[in-house]
């Protein structure tokens, strides 16, 4: 069902062998959007928050679209293939590739609303080939993210957010999706009064060994799959250890930097604090009758001028004290709340460390895995590994099917 994708050849710019120019008119094309232009809808509010929030320039991401095809964890989009029956059954000429196209142009149309987190760009009901089919081309996304752009490409998030949420290494959030949307389709068919043959869930016309080949070419893409997510996550995760520790250092200066001039205003404060409370209650009781508290002027200077001259200046000093007082009282709070905040990014910081030895144990894991899979691969060869699998799988299914036998035994004997 899901494929590579192959936008030039969907929309038809060019022929392929198998394609019939005559019958290319009959193409239905329900949408064809620029893929650049999509992203710069889903993205840029969402990029200009996350570089908005940078303080180092290398952190910033220029063109979102670039860095997605240019990195390894996502894919810019996926593609879904859908066909109803082969060319002997549903040939496109035929009435019954008739009815397929129908099925499948009701299918398409209520694509997007089961799925709104996959945004279609493209999709195209092809006529000019042997059966009709569908490609639907999207790109998953997720908003509300707490790393890297909170509005990020990622199929699994955008599953997941979709109610598949996965489970072990064949029951995948994709194969879950990918058997919901089988589902979906056998539904409309059944409208239209054809039922789903499922003759297995597998290619029945595989040979045994191009199945064989072709389940373990899966098993390596899931565990490859695997390993990106897992390596995604730990990038997202030490970009955010990495902006915490930038935080946590610039509230330590800034910290650091109160608690210099807390030192220094409290030198200050201790000098005059002896004198303060005295000059302070002298500043109200002055400021009200200075007549009362100024001394008597000297022999040769009247008292007009000594209390002109005397009693600003006192004013001055009583406010001054006052000042320094409230700037003291202002930096000791900062400084409390500078160092409340630091033991908060401390704590962050430590789980993070975790998280990320943790992923990094599963990272390595996986990685031994492979290469214990290559060593015996090496040793045995393809052919007596693959045998070995296949033993081990038909042992696992005459296990399960023995145990519940023994289950039904049982429950029967009660």
């Amino acid at each position: 069902m899901t494929g590579k994708g192959s936008l030039n050849h969907n929309s038809r710019k060019f022929h392929a062998k198998n394609t019939d120019p005559n019958r290319t008119h009959w193409n239905v094309e329900y949408c064809n959007e620029d893929i650049k232009d999509v992203y710069h809808e889903l993205f840029d509010e969402a990029l200009k928050r996350y570089n908005d929030k940078q303080t180092r320039k290398d952190r910033k991401i220029d063109d979102y679209y670039e860095k997605i095809r240019s990195g390894k964890q996502e894919k810019l989009f996926h593609e879904v293939i859908i066909q109803i029956g082969d060319k002997d059954n549903m040939g496109s000429e035929t009435m019954e590739g008739q009815l397929a196209a129908k099925i499948l142009d009701e299918y398409t149309k209520g694509f997007q609303e089961r799925n709104p987190t996959l945004r279609i760009f493209a999709a195209h009901l092809h006529l000019d080939e042997a059966t009709p089919h569908l490609h639907i081309d999207f790109i998953p996304y997720v908003t509300g993210s707490k790393r890297g752009l909170d509005t990020r490409v990622s199929l699994k998030q955008a599953l997941s957010s979709l109610g598949f949420k996965g489970g072990s290494r064949s029951e995948t959030e994709l194969n879950q999706w990918v058997q919901s949307e089988k589902e979906k389709l056998a539904m409309v068919m059944r409208e239209n009064e054809i039922e789903w043959d499922q003759k297995g869930t597998h290619e029945p016309h595989l040979s045994v060994l191009d199945y064989k080949k072709k389940v373990r070419e899966q098993e390596v893409e899931e565990l490859t799959e695997h390993k990106n997510l897992l390596e995604h996550d730990l990038h997202d995760i030490s970009e955010c250890v990495d902006e915490i520790q930038k935080e946590k250092e610039q509230a330590e200066k800034e910290r650091d930097a109160v608690i210099k001039k807390t030192e220094v205003l409290e030198k200050r404060f201790s000098a005059l604090n002896s004198k303060a409370g005295l000059v302070d209650s002298h500043a109200r009781e002055y400021g009200y009758y200075p007549e009362e508290w100024l001394p008597e002027a000297g022999t040769l200077e009247s008292a007009k001028s000594y209390r002109k001259r005397i009693f600003p200046l006192v004013k001055k000093v009583a406010n001054m004290i006052q000042a320094l007082y409230s700037k003291y009282l202002e930096l000791k709070s900062k400084n409390l709340k500078l160092s409340d905040r630091n033991l908060d990014l401390e704590n962050r910081v430590d789980r993070l460390r975790e998280e990320v030895s943790v992923i990094k144990k599963e990272n390595v894991a996986l990685l031994n895995v492979a290469y214990d899979m290559d060593r015996v691969v090496a040793v045995l060869g393809k052919n007596k590994v693959k045998e070995a699998i296949e033993v081990a799988k038909h042992l696992e299914q005459a296990n399960a099917k023995q145990n519940i036998k023994k289950k039904r035994i049982d429950r029967d004997s009660r």
